[in-house]
């Protein structure tokens, strides 16, 4: 009789658990599905947080109607559902955009401040087009970073006629992926060059056309003037500031130069030519500083 009562104790005991726990389970299911049904209630399904306005800045040219596009984002979209890393993760997957900084206004309005990327040379992209390659002309800013070119209808502003960048040749397709970076240290280096160069006395004075980067430790500069000037990867700016002080003592002399070798550090290979026989600089359209560049 004890061990029968002991056991029937323990069964009231058991069945009283079980009821518990599943009494405990359900609140808690109740009360995250009540929960869950006033979130939506009111704040993720409640029109007094709808978009109403998607208000875009960028320091480029992209057009804003396409950076919202491109974004996701619709009006009447609820805020607060919206997914805030996912607006900004479409956005820099765009290869000309930079970076992003997405943030709410509450209780109608989306920021997005957008910093794109600014082109400073060009490269040939081969695509396959109609059974056969076709050369795309995609753009690299100064990290390496490959473009594709924006079609008109993506531009705030047209492409300046007269604009012309530099033109890197000798690279191997396979380093061309769109929104990749490129990793080649000769490219890295040309990229360099031309930052260095735009900074330079040298600019304005002649135009740079392009760079050969085929050679694993020069590179090859052509410019508009007919000039050909080697460079070596490392040192970039000294070299150029050697560039300068080379063409005013021509300048002196009433001469330009023709071939100029400054990847030898002493006695450096010079060619010259008469003064009054190169070709005269063609005024370019000035890019516009990035700071002067708003579009709102």
């Amino acid at each position: 009789m004890r061990s029968s009562e002991t056991r029937r104790a323990r069964a009231r005991l058991a069945t009283m658990a079980a009821v518990i726990g599943l009494s405990t389970l359900f609140g808690l299911y109740l009360f995250w599905r009540g929960g869950e049904w006033l979130l939506n209630h009111f704040l993720y399904e409640n029109n007094a947080f709808a978009i109403h306005e998607i208000e875009v800045k960028t320091d480029g040219v992209i057009a804003l109607e396409q950076l919202r596009r491109w974004s996701g984002v619709k009006l009447e979209d609820n805020l607060l559902a919206l997914d805030l890393a996912r607006a900004k993760r479409d956005l820099e997957l765009i290869p000309s955009i930079k970076s992003v900084a997405v943030e709410r206004d509450l209780p109608h309005t989306l920021k997005l401040r957008i910093t794109e990327r600014e082109p400073i040379a060009l490269v040939h992209f081969p695509q396959v087009l109609a059974n056969r390659y076709q050369f795309t002309a995609c753009s690299l800013d100064a990290e390496g970073y490959v473009m594709l070119p924006l079609s008109p209808r993506q531009r705030s502003v047209p492409v300046p006629t007269n604009e012309q960048l530099p033109v890197i040749i000798g690279m191997l397709s396979s380093d061309l992926r769109p929104g990749r970076k490129v990793e080649s240290p000769q490219v890295q280096a040309a990229l360099q060059l031309i930052t260095a160069f735009d900074r330079s006395l040298m600019a304005g004075l002649v135009e740079l056309q392009r760079i050969d980067v085929s050679a694993p430790d020069i590179l090859q500069v052509s410019t508009e003037q007919g000039n050909a000037v080697t460079f070596r990867l490392a040192d970039l700016e000294s070299q150029v500031q050697r560039w300068r002080a080379i063409y005013d003592l021509g300048a002196r002399n009433n001469k330009l130069i023709t071939t100029l070798d400054l990847s030898v550090s002493n006695h450096v290979p010079v060619r010259w030519t008469e003064a009054s026989d190169a070709v005269p600089l063609t005024p370019k359209t000035a890019r516009p500083s990035r700071s002067k560049k708003k579009n709102v």
